[in-house]
């Protein structure tokens, strides 16, 4: 099974260098591919000095374009699953061979890494668990399906999600949306318990101001999924 790690990363001069040996050191059995979504600091020449795979995207796409073009990289390079890592450093690599025996094993189509499940570890800012428990709910009203860590990054897909994935990504905030577009096609997700960390250095693209956006954003595209699932 060729598996492949895909970090995208926005002005994370901070976090890249942490987060690419992480992976060198506990993922031996992936590829990685960085999507430098065309940041503005040193992010890419802290990669290309040490000599990390690296997509440079010409204009910023924001979240959603940049994992969408790991995802085609994964399809064109004959990959058999992906998983996003962040590149802020949240994510720890050393969960990416269990999760991806589950998927296998199991036959998933999507596996997520959720901080929820044992409630261990960095469980982010009450605001944003607050968020996050609205959306597992609204999750599990439109699709049945109880999703603890709807907003997680941490995610792993097989073949069928890579195809449809990359032709088709949400552009802002995209995990709770793809997850609803996945589980309306009749595809599989389960989650197992995981660590994050918190952010070292850098600065998280979601301002309150942007909470307030992603709130409304999230909560409509999650009803426009469902709408056109009964379309």
């Amino acid at each position: 099974m060729k598996k492949l790690i895909i970090v995208p990363a926005y002005n994370e001069e901070q976090n890249i260098e942490k987060t690419i040996e992480a992976i060198l050191h506990e993922s031996k059995n992936f590829d990685y591919v960085i999507i430098n979504d065309c940041s503005t600091d040193r992010t890419r020449q802290i990669c290309e000095a040490k000599g990390y795979n690296i997509v440079n995207l010409p204009i910023n796409l924001g979240i959603g374009g940049a994992v969408q073009t790991g995802y085609r990289y994964a399809v064109k390079y004959g990959y058999d699953m992906a998983v996003q890592v962040d590149g802020d450093g949240q994510h720890n690599p050393e969960f990416l061979d269990k999760m991806a025996e589950y998927l296998e094993k199991n036959n998933f189509d999507m596996v997520i890494g959720s901080r929820f499940i044992k409630k261990e570890g960095f469980q982010s800012s009450k605001l944003r668990r607050v968020g996050i428990y609205f959306f597992s709910k609204l999750i599990k009203v439109v699709t049945g399906v109880t999703i603890t860590d709807p907003t997680s990054g941490l995610r792993m897909v097989g073949r069928n999600v890579l195809n449809i994935f990359s032709r088709d990504y949400p552009k802002d905030y995209p995990e709770p949306e793809s997850v609803v577009a996945i589980l309306n096609r009749g595809m599989s997700i389960a989650e197992i318990p995981v660590i994050m960390e918190e952010r070292n250095g850098g600065v998280s693209s979601i301002s309150l101001k942007k909470s307030v956006y992603y709130m409304v954003k999230v909560s409509l595209a999650i009803l426009f999924e469902k709408i056109r699932k009964e379309i």
